[in-house]
């Protein structure tokens, strides 16, 4: 009995090495795609390439095995470029919609939509998209994440102007709505601090680990880091993070297709082992912020 319950049990060597998945990066049309079926929205015409083809050659080169799809703004609330390619690699991408809050109310109807016909796992809260003067926690904002925890969708949240302006407004949510999981983009902005401001923002970012639902996504290291790469400024940063949330609430990501222009995306995988050597970090902990704590948010989508 003792032999085949031994045989039962997988080698270390037969195991699948772990997968490498980017919890953040964007694609929009290339301007045939936007010409003929996929419009840009008026002013937001991309600088840079960000199709979905060129997405797939460099995670091809990289050995990224999958992804979380943020709506870029470059479509604005138009999901149908995005949703094409979701359809078209079902077991390589997730996607994060873009919630809409007009003050109609039309954005949670639109999101539940985007959930339950289109397949999207999680849903962006962009506050620079409220009407002027408002908060993410006004009506339509508490709506809105509340139906995602209810769907069962994380929120993440865009703080490119800084925690600080926000942090308020996050932990109202958290308090009010805990079954609503959240994803922190680029570390809420955080960088590594020189200021009492910037200290006052990373103190900010390490209390939400009070909350058991806020994950934060150790991505766009080149809008981070004051440093060239491999960023490597970042590494006190992301060891408070990992202190204080554990790495099972890390997820690397590459914000694709920016990080091309900045460092290259093959680069950006490769510059977390670097900084994590400088820590330095397990093995274990590794693989979370690699892939696992991603998969772990989204399993179906990238089981075995």
């Amino acid at each position: 009995m003792a032999a085949s319950n031994a045989e039962a049990i997988p080698s270390p060597s037969s195991c699948p090495p772990p997968k490498i998945l980017d919890s953040h990066l964007h694609v929009w049309a290339s301007p045939k795609e936007a010409a003929e079926n996929y419009p840009y929205f008026p002013g937001q015409e991309p600088s840079v390439p960000g199709d979905a083809d060129f997405l797939l050659k460099c995670m091809s080169e990289a050995g990224v095995d999958g992804a979380l799809i943020v709506q870029p703004i470059n479509h604005m609330f138009d999901h149908s470029l995005v949703t094409s390619v979701l359809r078209r690699h079902p077991s390589k991408f997730v996607g994060c919609c873009l919630a809409n809050p007009a003050d109609d109310g039309s954005g949670i109807r639109q999101l539940e939509d985007l959930v339950l016909k289109d397949g999207y796992r999680a849903v962006r809260f962009n506050p620079y998209l409220w009407p002027p003067g408002q908060k993410m926690t006004n009506e339509i904002g508490k709506a809105l994440f509340s139906k995602a925890g209810e769907l069962g969708v994380p929120v993440g949240f865009m703080c490119m102007k800084g925690l600080s302006l926000h942090i308020s407004e996050i932990e109202e949510l958290c308090e009010s709505y805990s079954s609503t999981v959240v994803l922190l983009d680029h570390m809420g902005f955080c960088k590594p601090p020189l200021t009492d401001e910037e200290r006052y923002a990373l103190s900010s970012l390490l209390k939400l680990s009070r909350f058991p639902q806020v994950y934060v996504k150790f991505s766009a290291l080149f809008r981070l880091s004051r440093n060239q790469y491999p960023y490597e400024d970042t590494r006190d940063i992301l060891s408070k993070v990992i202190s204080s949330f554990g790495a099972n609430h890390v997820m690397w990501g590459s914000d694709f297709p920016f990080v091309v222009k900045e460092c290259g995306y093959r680069e950006a995988k490769e510059a977390v082992p670097l900084i994590a050597n400088r820590i330095p970090l397990s093995s274990a902990d590794m693989e979370w912020i690699m892939g696992r704590t991603l998969g772990q948010l989204f399993h179906r989508e990238w089981q075995a």
